[in-house]
Order: C-alpha cells, then structure tokens, then sequence
C-alpha cells in the first residue's frame, strides 16, 4: 500500500497530470545545448515529487521553497525555461495556475512616492498560482537607497514570505549586473535558494538552432548557404560577447534572410514551391544586392 501511494506521488497524482509532464519535460529536452540547466530543472522536479511522496507517507519533508534566479547573456532561454518550469509545477500541483507573469523595472517601479509598492502588489495579485519572472532584476538597485526600486524589492519580499505557497519569483539577468545586485542586497540570496546559469551557445548549438527557425517557417538552406549561415554566426560572435544575443541574434538573422528572399522574388511573375521555400547564399546579408 505505502508503496503504491508514493508511486502515484511520483507519477504526478494522476494520469493527464503524468502525461502533461512528460510532455513538458520533451519541451525542454528538445531545446537545443542547455545541458546543465535542464540537470537542474529535472532536480528541482524531483525533489518536489519526492517531498510530495514523503508527505503521503508522512514523513519529515522539506519545505518547497523554489525561489529561483536565472543568471545568463542575452538569448540564452531564461525565459522559454521559465515558462516550461512553471507549467511542469503546476502539473505537479506545485502551483495552481502554471502561468508565467513576465515583467520589467517599468511594470513595478512607479515615479511618485507610495505607488511602487501599490504597483509591485498589482503584479504579485496577477502571478498568484504561477510564476513570476522578473527581467534585468538588478536594474531594480540602479538608483540606491533613494531609488523606489528599493521599494518594489521590500514590497515582492514580504509577499514571498506571507505568501510563500501561491506564487514563485524568478530574478533573472546578465552575469556581471546580477552578481553585483546579489551582493548588494544579501538577503535577496538566501530567499532563492536555487541559482542556475545559462550559458552561450556554441556555434553548432546556434547553427542547430538557426537551422530550427528556418523549418519552423517551412524554409530549407542549400549546402553553399548552411556554409553562408556558418560564417554568418561566426561574425556575430566577432563582437562584444556581452552584448552578443545568442539565439536573439540567430533569430534576427534568420528574419533578415528571409526578408531579402522575399525581395528576390517579389518581381517574378510565377512562383514555384521551391523558390517560395529555398534559401540560397544570394539570401544572406553581404551578398548580392
């Protein structure tokens, strides 16, 4: 009997729940590279089963505090693994909803005196049941002590702690400015307990994921362009790596690529499936017209 209890703890409570998570969990396998950040989602998933299955048991159990911060360069997937982690917790029964609210400085700072923390209350009410994710969280401390983002920061960690239950926050940001934002609010830190990195891709992941967006969108490279999009991806990287957009800039590639094919052959008169659908080196910023 224990064990088919703490079964059914593990396999999700019920069979849409079970089957939901998997699919979820495919989700997140298929992005490409991530490796060590999927190793910690699946962590984090199984120590919430496991502490579910210790409480039908009734078993000590360790409090599911989930409080996250994604620390990574721009396009590295710290949005697209927030929204995936909060749809597996609520499969889980982890959160009600399993919806994920995104926001900014903007949608939590006010410019007056009293409204920031009117304004940060707003968007805790709109995440209850799901997560709440919460963009460049450093520029939050930019303006010190005097700032109202100082406010919009007591105001979200009261709520963490009179609300612990029914909703969960992820602090995410680029490496440099979100250490320096930890260490300048040390009892941020030790209310997120789980810190995961991201880290940029290597060409082959961008060039995985370029590839991707192009069939996504029903378009296919001829050899000599798969070698043009190469080249392109490693010019990309020739800037400032801080300021490079990893899979932002692949997908803005992808898009200019496709707006100069459209060009090609906005002018003909008949097309065939082929033309509407290859992508030829000619296609490529630096080439052509």
């Amino acid at each position: 009997m224990q064990l088919s209890m703490a079964s059914v703890a593990l396999q999700g409570l019920a069979a849409h729940q079970r089957e939901r998570l998997q699919q979820l969990q495919a989700e997140l396998d298929s992005l490409v590279g991530l490796q060590s950040v999927k190793k910690t989602i699946r962590e984090i998933q199984a120590f919430a089963l496991i502490q579910k299955c210790r409480q039908t048991l009734q078993l000590a159990c360790e409090p599911l505090v989930l409080h996250t911060i994604f620390i990574g360069n721009p396009g590295t997937g710290k949005t697209t693994v927030a929204r995936l982690l909060s749809k597996m917790l609520r499969e889980m029964g982890i959160l009600q909803k399993g919806h994920t609210v995104e926001v900014e400085r903007a949608d939590l700072v006010a410019q007056y005196i009293g409204q920031t923390a009117q304004k940060t209350r707003e968007v805790i009410k709109q995440a209850q049941g799901g997560l709440l994710f919460i963009d460049e969280a450093y520029s939050l401390a930019r303006g010190g002590e005097r700032d109202f983002g100082k406010e919009a920061i007591d105001t979200l960690v009261k709520a963490m702690e009179d609300q612990r239950d029914s909703f969960i926050v992820v602090l995410a940001g680029y490496p440099a400015p979100m250490n320096w934002f930890l260490a300048a609010n040390p009892g941020l830190r030790s209310r997120f307990p789980i810190s995961i990195e991201f880290p940029d891709y290597t060409d082959i992941e961008l060039y995985k994921i370029a590839l991707s967006m192009f069939a996504k969108r029903e378009y296919t490279l001829t050899a000599r362009a798969e070698q043009e999009l190469i080249r392109h991806i490693r010019r990309l990287r020739q800037g400032d790596p801080a300021s490079f957009g990893n899979a932002r800039a692949v997908r803005n590639l992808v898009e200019q690529v496709i707006r100069r094919q459209a060009v090609r052959l906005v002018s003909k008169k008949e097309l065939t499936k082929d033309e509407l659908t290859v992508i030829f080196p000619v296609d490529f910023p630096g080439n052509g017209p």
